[in-house]
């Protein structure tokens, strides 16, 4: 069995994107919370000063290195191709000089930064998820360009280690796929630290004074910064594949699969961020998981998202699992909501914690839970936690009686749920 791989084996998560940028997320929550927690503790330590060429090389110190992935993949029994793969027909691909033939092929080449036709973008030296953990100097001022996930943990990132940071964004909410009270929430919070963020229009024109970047924003405002850092989208990487010679039909340039993962093209399958489908790290690894047991004739698996939880690892975090309000209001649910604010919870009371929220969306009539959406710290572990409930169709009162942890951030939960008792 071979891998062909053209430059990182273990893929972008283990080692440019979700782990490394977590932690660096690590070392500012600890630079933040000294200097805003602790003299208000009694804790007498000094403010925190970040070396980002220390935690540069700390998290370099963490993650396995190229050699220790190849030296994995070998003793797995995988033969190792360094390059980059185009098809020559359905059975054969083709790196550098060599042809590899199989009879069944997998594509999981993943997606990168996409840069978006902004007037000027050419002229300046943006940097994206990748290459912004190679700085080794805390930058003085820094625009974020996109207010996803991506976006927003950067943003924080870089202003909790010392930088002025302003996020633009075309759409009219940070998280654009977050329930919206959820988002609005983080939102505060992350203003409330003393990020800028611009709704509703994103950035006219770019262009270079010395060494820095003017950016040229809706209403004629100039904002100059040392850094842009790009993280409005990401492109499937198919180019090089040559698909269109074979058959196999794209989307946006992203590979159509089915349930099963199959592609148009008998024989081939897709997964991860290059397919249709969520792109996220776990449902990579899931669709992968479907991928080869389809290839191998092992059961009958089949893609189901239904219940997918998802999180964004700022400070508070927002975790969320199943149906938005709005979602579920536009599949035509009668629908209730109950909310408990993330002030009222007593874990929250030691960080000075005022921003954020516990909602359940659930049915009206069958009391069934639709969509829960956290904000508050520990949000990814409360609603990953909740996808068995979900899928086997857990109630609002079934939350409100199970027990919680006091005191623990999931008290929040209950404490929400126990609301719609009376309803």
């Amino acid at each position: 069995m071979a891998l062909v791989e053209r430059e990182r084996w273990g893929g972008s998560c283990p080692n440019v994107a979700c782990r490394p940028t977590k932690a660096y997320l690590v070392a500012a929550e600890l630079a933040y919370t000294v200097n805003e927690l602790s003299e208000w503790i009694g804790v007498d330590c000094g403010p925190a000063r970040v070396d980002l060429a220390r935690v540069r090389a700390w998290n370099d110190s963490i993650r396995r290195s190229q050699e220790s992935w190849v030296e994995l993949l070998e003793s797995s029994g995988y033969d190792l191709v360094r390059g980059e793969a185009s098809f020559v027909d359905t059975y054969t691909v083709r790196v550098a000089d060599r042809e590899l033939t199989g009879n069944r092929i997998l594509i999981a080449t993943g997606s990168r930064t996409a840069v978006p036709p902004i007037p000027g973008i050419e002229r300046i030296e943006w940097i994206d998820h990748i290459t912004a953990l190679e700085l080794e100097q805390i930058p003085e001022s820094l625009l974020v360009v996109g207010a996803g996930p991506v976006g927003l943990e950067f943003a924080q990132i870089f202003s909790r280690f010392g930088s002025r940071v302003t996020i633009v964004n075309n759409g009219d909410q940070i998280a654009a796929r977050a329930d919206t009270e959820a988002a609005g929430a983080l939102h505060a919070a992350l203003a409330e630290e003393g990020i800028e963020i611009l709704l509703g229009g994103g950035v006219d024109a770019f262009a270079r004074d010395g060494d820095m970047t003017v950016a040229t924003l809706p209403g004629g405002r100039e904002l100059r910064v040392q850094h842009v850092l790009l993280a409005s989208g990401r492109v499937a990487n198919t180019e090089a594949l040559g698909l269109e010679g074979i058959g196999v039909d794209t989307s946006r340039g992203y590979v159509v699969v089915d349930e099963r993962q199959r592609t148009s093209v008998e024989r081939i399958w897709a997964a991860g961020d290059v397919a249709t489908g969520p792109q996220f790290t776990p449902t990579a690894q899931y669709q992968a998981r479907i991928a080869i047991a389809d290839i191998f004739g092992v059961g009958n698996p089949h893609a189901d998202y239904s219940v997918l939880p998802t999180a964004i690892f700022t400070d508070p975090e927002l975790g969320a699992i199943g149906l938005t309000e709005r979602e579920a209001r536009a599949q035509r649910h009668a629908v209730d909501v109950v909310k408990h604010p993330v002030r009222n919870v007593t874990r929250a009371q030691y960080t000075r914690t005022t921003h954020g929220l516990f909602k359940i969306v659930f049915g009206s009539g069958t009391r069934k839970v639709l969509g829960v959406h956290v904000v508050c710290r520990g949000a990814s572990d409360i609603v990953g936690s909740l996808a068995p409930a979900l899928r086997l169709g857990v109630t609002v009162d079934d939350l409100a009686s199970v027990h919680h942890v006091y005191p623990s951030y999931s008290e929040g939960l209950k404490a929400a749920a126990e609301q719609a008792s009376a309803r």
